[in-house]
This record gives C-alpha cells, sequence and structure tokens, in this order.
C-alpha cells in the first residue's frame, strides 16, 4: 500500500497547484447554484407544499453538491487515462511494478479529492453567510453530520469505480468519446445531479433509488439535507457499501480480461 499512498500524495499535491483553474470552476459554481436555488423558490412560492422536500433542504442539497462538485460529478474524468489508452503509451503503465486498477484508482481519488479542496471552502463560507432563505443550514445534529461524512467518502468510492469501468471499456473501443458522453448523462441525472431524486415520479424513483447512482451524490447530499435520517441513512450507506463492492470487483474482472488481449496501437 505505501505504494500507492506515495502515488495518491504526490497526485494530490500536484493538483492542488492549479488554483486558476478553480477560482473559474468557482465562479460557475457560484453561478450555477444561485440560478438552480431561485428556479426552485420560484416553484415553491406557488405551492410549497406539493414537493417532497423542504425548500431549506433543496438549498442546502444545492450547496453542497457545488461544493463538492468534483467528487460527485462523473464528467471529472482523467484525459490522462484516455489518451494512455488509445495512444499507446499504457505500454509504459505496463511495465511498471505496480497494479494498474489499483494505480489509476489512486490517481482519480487524489485528483478528485485535490479539486474538492481547492473550490469547496470558499463555496461553503458564501453559502452559510447569504441571507435566507439561500442560506446552507448545517446538519440536525453530530450523528447525522457523521452519517454524511461516511457516505462522502463511499459516495466517492463509487464515483471513482465507475469511471474506472468506463477507463477499461475503451480498451475495447476505438474512441473513448461514445462511452463517456453516456456513462456520464447517465449518471448525472440518475444520480440527482440535475434534480434530486424525491423529485421523481414515484415509480421511477422506486427502481432509481436500487440503481448505483443512487449510491453517489443522491445519499450524502439527502443525509446532510436531513431528508434522509437514522435507519434510512443507515440503509442507504449500506447500499453505497454493496455498489462499491460491486462496481470494483466488476472493474477487476474487466480489467484483468483486457490486459490479457491488449494490443498497444499508435505512439
Amino acid at each position: 500500500m505505501t505504494k500507492y499512498l506515495a502515488l495518491f500524495q504526490m497526485r494530490f499535491t500536484h493538483s492542488l497547484q492549479y488554483r486558476a483553474a478553480a477560482i473559474a470552476g468557482m465562479a460557475t459554481q457560484f453561478a450555477w447554484g444561485f440560478m438552480e436555488i431561485l428556479a426552485f423558490q420560484a416553484f415553491y412560492r406557488a405551492n410549497p407544499g406539493a414537493f417532497p422536500m423542504e425548500f431549506s433542504q433543496v438549498v442546502t442539497y444545492i450547496w453542497i453538491q457545488q461544493a463538492f462538485l468534483a467528487i460527485f460529478m462523473v464528467w471529472f474524468y482523467e484525459n490522462e487515462i484516455f489518451e494512455a489508452i488509445s495512444s499507446g503509451t499504457i505500454a509504459y503503465e505496463l511495465v511498471r511494478p505496480l497494479d494498474l486498477y489499483n494505480r489509476w484508482f489512486a490517481q482519480s481519488v487524489a485528483n478528485r479529492l485535490a479539486r474538492a479542496l481547492l473550490r469547496s471552502l470558499p463555496i461553503l463560507l458564501v453559502a452559510f453567510l447569504v441571507p435566507s432563505p439561500l442560506r446552507m443550514s448545517l446538519p440536525a445534529s453530530g450523528l447525522q453530520f457523521a452519517f454524511f461524512s461516511l457516505s462522502f467518502f463511499l459516495s466517492l468510492g463509487v464515483v471513482v469505480a465507475y469511471t474506472m469501468i468506463v477507463y477499461i471499456i475503451t480498451f475495447f473501443t476505438l474512441s473513448p468519446v461514445g462511452i463517456r458522453i453516456i456513462a456520464a448523462m447517465l449518471a448525472d441525472f440518475l444520480a440527482g445531479g440535475i434534480l434530486p431524486l424525491p423529485f421523481f415520479p414515484e415509480g421511477v424513483r422506486a427502481v432509481v433509488e436500487r440503481l448505483p447512482f443512487a449510491a453517489m451524490q443522491n445519499m450524502p447530499l439527502r443525509i446532510y439535507s436531513g431528508h434522509i435520517s437514522g435507519t434510512g441513512a443507515l440503509s442507504g450507506i449500506g447500499l453505497q457499501l454493496a455498489w462499491f463492492v460491486v462496481l470494483v470487483s466488476i472493474g477487476r474482472q474487466m480489467m484483468k480480461r483486457a490486459l490479457q488481449k491488449v494490443v498497444v496501437q499508435g505512439g
């Protein structure tokens, strides 16, 4: 594990250097967050009782989502990995004394955490200072925050395990463009990235909440906002853990098969 921790540290430190990109990202996330909240506010003013979440919960959901966008969004791909597969430089990766799956997993986790660290603190500071009702709320209790923290890191694991499958599929295709777009669109919509899952029609929600996408941003955001608590939070965390194990297992099997028949092109 020492070599993967060293890789994680190097990648994390390297990603922290991109401060200009983080500032640009923060500006976009502030604008998007305010736009979403104001759009929801217009609907809630018409009939507050017609919605499955309280407005304060929706506000908190959106601010946490924007603060940790780099953790939750599947479309934060590692272009370096796609380039290595498609250009032929994957050959250099294969001769290194490292498990390729573990290497890419550690790299992805480090880059996502570094991006989130640069962007999250200023966004959260503003979210707690803006006037009510646009202000973000704190968790109802310390236990609720503990559930959120555990769910947060499991969400990171599920997202990275899912993107690992996208990378590995590229071994079997001529171009990564199609699979990355489809995978990102599915995850963004079905994980609650565009609309929180409680707003889905009941029949659709009953199915979606059992899919791996529900184990991504949906669960930690709803736990923090207070929409899920107690045994519901524990069940959700259990679902996240189960999907994490399943996705990692699938990814490892796919990687094993891909490396047995890998063909190095270009380069």
